[in-house]
């Protein structure tokens, strides 16, 4: 066990301060992310060194459209999460399912899989799969040493962390893809077991210093109202119109069995933000012309997707047509 950073010592026990849920523990008790467990007055972390998935992904695939488009990221995942997503599709690795397989690396031993893969010049690795969040003390291990290399580091989170941590963090971190649930309260209570307020903290202070694209997957009845998407997009305009959103189609998925969203649903969500953000995606929807990226100048398709397939029609960063720079990191 790696003794686990951001917690107090209490009498008895400890209180975790890395996410908002802080979790008050003692005897031998697990937080709610299920990977952190007080032991005879100190927290740690169990899944340091844990990896449950890896593979070298587009990095579309996380997604992320505006930074580094047509390259690929290796991506690395473990156990454990401090939500509770009644629609999770990687739910057999947020609640440590019985059968899944794991390696244990130390972050050398990580970065040397990394190294294996520079034939395929991946931009460097992305923390995803399950909340990287909570495997906070071998993701900054992990990411000074991927940086040291010169490569970059990108969080795919939940965005539901303390300030504190992120802040730590931060500095090692060049793009994050984040989670947006929902744009009401009760609804991270009520199906995420969470809340809605820190994560637009963690956007507003990930935006000031790094590449960051925001993900909303769209469930029927539950978070798709008009007035709740016209608020999440000023909220976003308010911090800055170019972050790039996606607008993902939801599926039926571990505890939720709702029919998918309704094509005609996404696609008037789309409308209605394409009034305030420049670059607004419609994820889970194959074929759809809606994964591509549209000058907000003139209209001018600048990037073509078609599924991981990228096509760059920029022209040193702009649109070839009306010369509007498109905010894209290619480098």
């Amino acid at each position: 066990m790696h003794e686990a950073l951001f917690y107090k010592k209490k009498r008895p026990g400890v209180h975790c301060e890395l996410c908002p849920q802080f979790c008050r523990l003692k005897n031998g008790e697990l937080g709610v992310c299920g990977v952190r467990q007080e032991e005879e007055g100190k927290l740690y972390s169990l899944n340091y060194g844990i990896c449950a998935g890896m593979a070298l992904d587009p990095i579309e695939k996380k997604p992320l459209y505006h930074y580094q488009p047509g390259r690929q990221v290796f991506s690395v995942g473990t156990l454990g999460c401090n939500l509770g997503c009644g629609f999770c599709q990687n739910w057999h690795l947020a609640r440590k399912a019985p059968g899944v397989q794991t390696v244990r690396l130390t972050p050398k031993q990580l970065v040397a899989r990394l190294d294996e893969a520079a034939a395929q010049n991946p931009v460097g690795m992305a923390y995803t799969y399950s909340e990287p969040g909570m495997w906070f003390e071998y993701v900054l291990d992990t990411a000074k040493l991927v940086r040291e290399k010169g490569l970059k580091n990108i969080m795919v989170t939940n965005g539901f962390l303390n300030e504190e941590p992120l802040i730590h963090l931060l500095p090692l971190i060049d793009a994050f893809n984040i989670d947006v649930k929902a744009f009401r309260d009760e609804y991270y209570r009520e199906h995420c077991k969470g809340r809605l307020e820190p994560v637009l903290r963690y956007v507003e202070i990930a935006a000031q210093s790094a590449h960051v694209e925001l993900t909303y997957l769209v469930v029927p009845t539950l978070n798709d109202r008009e007035e709740d998407i016209r608020r999440f997009t000023d909220w976003v305009a308010g911090i800055n119109p170019a972050i790039p959103v996606h607008f993902s189609r939801y599926y039926p998925q571990h505890e939720f069995k709702l029919p998918p969203t309704p094509v005609e649903v996404m696609e008037h969500i789309r409308s209605v933000a394409l009034e305030k953000l420049n670059y607004v995606y419609l994820g889970n929807l194959p074929g759809s012309e809606a994964a591509n990226t549209f000058c907000p100048q003139c209209g001018k398709e600048v990037v073509s997707r078609d599924g991981y397939r990228v096509e760059n029609l920029l022209q040193a960063g702009n649109c070839a047509q009306c010369g509007w720079n498109i905010e894209v990191h290619e480098e």
